[in-house]
């Protein structure tokens, strides 16, 4: 790369952080961090979303936790032992200001380096600034030609380049920093933006410069499966694409590049593990009740797609100090896979026809019919609440066929609203429950959508009217991710309404029975130990009662339990299958029973590595198979969260309809085409 590139390719990662340190100063005033000093070095005012504040949130919790063991490390050894910090693209970071608050440099001091303009103006910043100056004592400005650009006893900024590293090397001999003194080296999302042999380089150079260090590293990964590449993607349209992740996918290829540089001891996890392991409850409570929030999926998915590392050096550091070893394993990785079902798309729709959404609801209302309706998606250029409805219609030819298609007239509208269940009632008529227009404000009332098609079955004779539902209203009905399933009791049809989440209520596990003629609320006796409460979970109908898998429970944790509701004479009985191998918990998929066998499609899970495809219960046996997804025919990337299904047992296929979701900060994104999975494997024998 020339010197121009080399040029463009700073500003690109200089504009990073810029973002990243907004962030941060959002994340402070927004209560999730105590951080005075974000606002004063970063200026103007700026408001990110929820899942945002969560991702930074857990990113400081995580850094935060390797600094004060160190710090806590050190401060054990006798004096007069003085410790380093070397912040390595520290930015626009407070790290310094918020330890010398708390009185936690009295026997340490800090070095930051970042490209000579960040470090510069950074300095100014402190220069201009009497509540920064009150902190660092008497300082220093360097000139332009130095590359120390501000110093203090105990704080220095340096520019320099992380590709030079004899030039870096020198600048912080000039800085004071002693090569043996115990030293922490700190790279937030860094070595990432380097070549592949600069960050080795570097790598490599910090351990054979430092014989007493801890090197703690925040980065991406796993950018293969469909969100790692929404995330490369995102970052290569901001020029500064994230190098090394083929090289170094997962945390234990992270470990052993490190551990071959010389580190003599390294582990690393991802953040869902850090967030569970090493953050106490009662502050988990406290951050997960600071906004509204109801993007679940995005933030156990942005969690897994980063890790925080401890590579150590020498007697006097070692990384179990910072991530201790526990007696509960945290992953549950699923069995090795028995097979794959072949995906392949079903519809190459136009623009104006597809089906891109997600929090949506898809249910089969006569063979070769799906209705769609619902959901956040793509609608006249903009990502909204979308408010058509959506058909695929099965042709003379057997071709699947989309089309959208609105309401008729002004008097009942559909409100777009996600994430709530839709029931068929007849071939045209389907009841829709609950759902959500915002995490605030819940879908008003239950609905009946009829559908009404001519005779030619063009797209344009095609309607919906939407009306009211007569029945009670209830708290069932200010619900989302819920589940309603068709049980039968008596030889009556009842729709089981279980779980969800509401604007009060963060966890449900409230159970209603509506009688589907009458449409009237039933009280039906249930006996048996009623399970935890829970919301995307998925539930199907089976002899009669209903199969209810998954969820996230009340400490927004995947859960792994499959329950049967099942029918007998005076009312219902919850009974517990025991599976086995147990499964990998999970959320966010949808289910079916086919041939004696629940399938569990999709999903969401925090303790594998592994992205879900389809689980395979054995209803009988109890006996659990894993089958991994084909893609191999389908443009990539492929989400399967977020998505609505529908069984075709005589094809036999499952349809996929739908999916997706707004990936963290990199962009939104929605499966583009309806997909078939081939269960034809699943014989009958099986």
């Amino acid at each position: 790369m020339g010197p121009r590139g080399r040029e463009r390719r700073a500003g690109a990662v200089q504009s990073t952080n810029d973002s990243s340190a907004l962030s941060k100063r959002s994340l402070a005033a927004h209560g999730y961090v105590r951080d005075a000093f974000a606002a004063l070095l970063v200026p103007g005012p700026v408001r990110r979303t929820p899942l945002v504040h969560r991702g930074y949130y857990v990113r400081a919790r995580a850094v935060r936790h390797c600094v004060r063991a160190f710090l806590q490390r050190t401060g054990a050894l006798p004096a007069p032992t003085r410790a380093q910090i070397l912040s390595l693209g520290a930015g626009s970071d407070s790290l310094y200001f918020r330890l010398k608050a708390a009185g936690l440099l009295a026997r340490a001091a800090v070095w930051e380096v970042d490209f000579p303009d960040v470090s510069r103006r950074k300095a100014e910043r402190i220069r201009e600034t009497p509540e920064l100056c009150s902190l660092t004592g008497p300082f220093q400005i360097g000139d332009s030609a130095s590359a120390l650009c501000f110093e203090s006893s105990d704080y220095r900024i340096l520019g320099a380049d992380l590709r030079e590293l004899p030039r870096l090397g020198e600048a912080l001999d000039g800085a004071g920093l002693d090569a043996t003194s115990p030293t922490l080296l700190l790279a937030e999302a860094v070595l990432t933006y380097l070549e592949p042999p600069g960050a080795a380089a570097l790598i490599a150079w910090a351990a054979q410069r430092f014989p007493d260090a801890l090197f703690v590293i925040y980065e991406q990964m796993k950018p293969r499966d469909a969100f790692g590449q929404v995330m490369l993607q995102h970052f290569e349209r901001l020029r500064s694409p994230l190098h090394g992740l083929e090289l170094f996918p997962d945390v234990e290829a992270q470990v052993r590049r490190f551990l071959g540089a010389g580190w003599t001891a390294c582990s690393a996890l991802d953040l869902n593990e850090f967030y569970r392991r090493h953050l106490p409850a009662d502050e988990r409570r406290r951050v997960e009740t600071l906004e509204p929030f109801d993007e679940f999926e995005e933030w156990h998915l942005k969690c897994a797609h980063y890790f925080i590392l401890a590579a150590s050096r020498g007697d006097t550091l070692s990384e179990t100090l910072v991530f201790p070893s526990s007696e509960t394993p945290f992953r549950i990785d699923p069995a090795s896979p028995s097979g794959f079902f072949p995906a392949r798309v079903v519809t190459s729709d136009h623009q104006h026809s597809s089906l891109k959404r997600y929090g949506h609801t898809s249910v089969l209302l006569s063979p070769g019919v799906i209705f769609s309706a619902g959901g956040f998606g793509e609608q006249e250029g903009r990502h909204c609440r979308v408010s058509t409805f959506h058909l695929l219609s099965r042709t003379c030819d057997s071709e699947w066929k989309g089309s959208q298609i609105s309401t008729l007239g002004t008097e009942g509208q559909w409100d777009g609203r996600l994430y709530h269940t839709m029931t068929r009632l007849s071939d045209t008529r389907v009841l829709v429950l609950g759902g959500r227009l915002s995490p605030l404000s819940p879908a008003s009332g239950a609905l009946q959508l009829d559908l009404h098609r001519g005779e030619d079955n063009c797209p344009e004779s095609q309607h919906v009217t939407v009306t009211k539902a007569a029945l009670e209203e209830g708290p069932m009905l200010s619900c989302w991710r819920h589940s309603t399933t068709e049980v039968y009791h008596q030889n009556q049809r009842y729709l089981f309404v279980y779980g969800g989440r509401s604007a009060v209520g963060p966890v449900l596990s409230d159970c209603r029975f509506l009688h589907a003629e009458t449409m009237a609320w039933v009280r039906i006796p249930v006996e048996g130990a009623a399970p935890e409460g829970r919301h995307s979970h998925s539930a199907c109908s089976w002899q009669g009662g209903a199969l209810i898998a998954g969820g996230l429970g009340a400490s927004e944790e995947p859960l792994s339990s499959v329950l049967f509701l099942r029918p007998k004479s005076s009312g219902f009985l919850w009974e517990s299958i025991d599976i086995q191998p147990p499964i990998t918990p999970r959320y966010s998929h949808t289910a079916h029973v086919f041939n004696g066998k629940l399938l569990l499609v999709g999903g969401v899970w925090i303790h594998s590595s592994s992205v879900p495809g389809v689980t395979v219960i054995n209803l009988t046996t109890g006996l659990s198979s894993e089958y991994q997804l084909d893609t191999t025919s389908v443009p990539w990337p492929l989400m399967s969260h977020n998505h609505s299904s529908v069984l075709l047992p005589e094809e036999p296929q499952i349809l996929l309809t739908g999916g997706g979701g707004n990936c963290f900060s990199f962009g939104t994104y929605f499966n583009p085409h309806t997909v078939a999975l081939d269960l034809s494997s699943l014989s009958t024998g099986q």
